[in-house]
């Protein structure tokens, strides 16, 4: 598969860019698809030997031109940026459009358990993209479900200057969560393997663990004491009620990846939160 050209959608976010930097590790010729070339981020890209340019998802002139002569695609959309309808407009816009231009292979970056009726809007969504992709008739496409991002306890939750992570989950929930890392490496097989993956839809974590048992694994790479203080439900809710159904249905049922059998099925060894603490802090 090396030197085929792949486009790769978010290319200067996290998983979009660990997908990016992982292609061109292994030899793909990468099309760093960005709304701002000009950033630190596409600029790095760019150094490595991405092809950069511009393009906005909602703009369907822009990804059809970021698509024409690619061997492959890599599909993500942002919900928290683009809002639950319209992310989901975005992602069945990019797979006709990838029909249209002759994409030989599709990745879609999905979510965890987003095929269990969860009725979490924007998990909910991505289910409805997975089955409008499945049902395009592409030559060769995979579904990616990752879990709840461990990155997720720096960006979104980090501990306040009291050492406080205010999470809306019960201190006994288990959450299941995966290093960006790991979804770079889903990424990258998931191409490597076109054909051996085609037409399957995978979940994935890295870890499962309490807040409160996250917390004590931050305090002991960081040197600071961290502890969960369990947000109000309702707080969240006015915020954002997509976020407040998320955490509930955490509380009440949770993803199901299978995590011992991982590696053996897909070559990735699971990162645990205890080793990506250790390299996050």
């Amino acid at each position: 598969m090396a030197g085929k050209l792949v486009l790769v959608a978010g290319a200067t976010g996290q998983q979009g860019g660990g997908v990016a930097r992982e292609l061109l590790a292994a030899g793909y010729s990468v099309r760093a698809l960005t709304r701002k070339p000009d950033s630190d981020a596409a600029q790095a890209l760019a150094a490595a030997g991405a092809e950069v340019v511009q393009g906005d998802l909602s703009d369907a002139d822009s990804i059809a031109a970021a698509l024409a002569g690619v061997w492959g695609a890599f599909s993500l959309q942002n919900t928290w940026e683009a809002g639950v309808e319209e992310e989901e407009r975005q992602g069945k816009q990019f797979a006709d459009l990838a029909k249209q231009a002759g994409v030989q292979h599709l990745v879609y970056s999905s979510v965890g358990s987003a095929h269990r009726n969860s009725g979490v809007p924007h998990f909910d969504n991505k289910d409805r993209v997975e089955k409008h992709i499945a049902a395009l008739g592409l030559p060769s496409y995979v579904v990616l479900r990752p879990v709840f991002f461990m990155e997720n306890m720096q960006t979104f939750f980090p501990p306040d200057e009291s050492g406080n992570i205010y999470i809306a989950l019960d201190p006994a929930t288990k959450l299941q969560m995966v290093a960006v890392a790991d979804i770079a490496k889903y990424g990258l097989n998931a191409f490597e393997k076109a054909d051996e993956w085609n037409g399957q839809s995978i979940d994935f974590a890295g870890d499962e663990l309490t807040i409160p048992e996250a917390a004590a694994e931050i305090t002991a790479a960081s040197g600071n004491t961290v502890q969960h203080v369990q947000a109000n439900i309702e707080d969240v809710r006015a915020y954002s009620a997509d976020m407040a159904l998320m955490f509930e249905w955490f509380d009440s049922t949770g993803y199901d990846a299978d995590i011992a059998s991982q590696e053996a099925k897909y070559g990735v060894k699971p990162t645990s939160f205890k080793a990506w603490a250790q390299g996050a802090y």
